[in-house]
């Protein structure tokens, strides 16, 4: 929902940031990787019951994953394999976030509340395939009352207010779970519609195919002949 509202707007804001970042020799992929290693950390901090420390860990892992886009495209670097390496690194973020989520409240609560958060990432991934198998059958399946950076959001206010960590984690659940509904029907909507998807899969595998013997067959003609 947020991404959807203030993506532009945030994007427009960091350009400059991007800009300035630029100068400094980083990567998109250095950004990322810090993000990760900062939001291990985090994960680490809430596990030891340290929340505070973790609530501003998790939103300093938040920065690396806000700016890797905006340096991407001042450096001209964006690609399909930083797009990639990107959405699996969050995904693995999450992970060790939710991951230190339960094991605080296996030590504090019952080893049964353990499995709240570990319910809120299963369900979470089931969001992520969907957008993943949809756009991959070229399909849009953005949106959603729950996305990550709600889950984000989310998640600092229970680490902000302890006594509010439980019940925002069922709120969560449920809201994440409405998400992966809503996503499904869309794409289900969208189907129903577009039969012409699976042609059109096999027509951008005949272009790329296309495009990789072009290329071939001009490395070949460009290669200078010895003379005789």
């Amino acid at each position: 929902m947020f991404d959807g509202t203030f993506r532009k707007p945030v994007d427009k804001a960091v350009k400059p940031i991007g800009h300035a970042l630029r100068k400094t020799g980083l990567t998109p992929d250095h950004l990322t990787v810090l993000g990760l290693l900062v939001g291990i950390g985090a994960a680490v901090a809430i596990g030891s019951g340290r929340l505070l420390l973790g609530l501003l860990l998790v939103i300093l892992a938040a920065l690396p994953d806000l700016f890797d886009g905006a340096l991407a495209k001042a450096t001209d670097a964006s690609s399909q394999r930083g797009a990639f390496f990107d959405s699996t690194v969050d995904r693995v973020t999450d992970a060790f976030l939710l991951g230190g989520i339960a094991w605080y409240l296996a030590s504090t609560e019952s080893p049964h509340m353990a499995i709240l958060p570990f319910a809120v990432m299963a369900v979470s991934s089931i969001i992520s395939y969907e957008r993943a198998k949809a756009e991959s059958l070229g399909i849009e399946a953005k949106g959603g009352l729950m996305e990550r950076a709600e889950r984000i959001i989310a998640l600092c206010l229970g680490l902000l207010i302890p006594v509010l960590l439980i019940p925002i984690l069922w709120i969560m659940l449920v809201l994440t779970t409405i998400t992966a509904i809503q996503r499904f029907l869309k794409v289900w909507r969208q189907a129903a519609v577009a039969p012409v998807t699976a042609a059109r899969i096999e027509m951008r595998r005949s272009r790329r195919q296309s495009r990789r013997v072009a290329r071939t067959e001009r490395r070949r003609t460009s290669v200078p002949r010895r003379p005789t």
